[in-house]
């Protein structure tokens, strides 16, 4: 099976990002403990790159993730503690966007 990479791009509403990270890394072990995850991690703009980067903003926060395969991931997004975790933080997320990936 081959690999698949996640790129999630996750826009809180105005001044909620910390809250929904907050719930994020509550999440993160059961995510990390799941058949098939080799990466799971929430990652922020870096400050100091100036032009080398386009920055996402003060409300976005971007999950990298890495799975064994295209089933792992499909059942981590079915897993019970992923449904809690979006009931938790649906009233405070804009917007969401899911990039799923194959090594080229």
């Amino acid at each position: 099976m081959q690999t698949v990479h996640v790129v999630a791009v996750i826009t809180a509403k105005a001044g909620m990002r910390d809250k929904v990270l907050e719930a994020f890394r509550a999440n993160v072990p059961a995510v990390r403990a799941e058949q098939g995850c080799i990466e799971y991690q929430a990652t922020i703009d870096t400050d100091g790159a100036g032009s080398l980067q386009t920055r996402f903003g003060e409300d976005t926060f971007v999950v990298v993730e890495k799975w064994e395969s295209l089933d792992a991931l499909k059942a981590h997004a079915a897993a019970p503690h992923m449904a809690a975790y979006a009931a938790r933080t649906k009233a405070l997320i804009a917007s969401r966007a899911v990039h799923v990936l194959s090594p080229a």
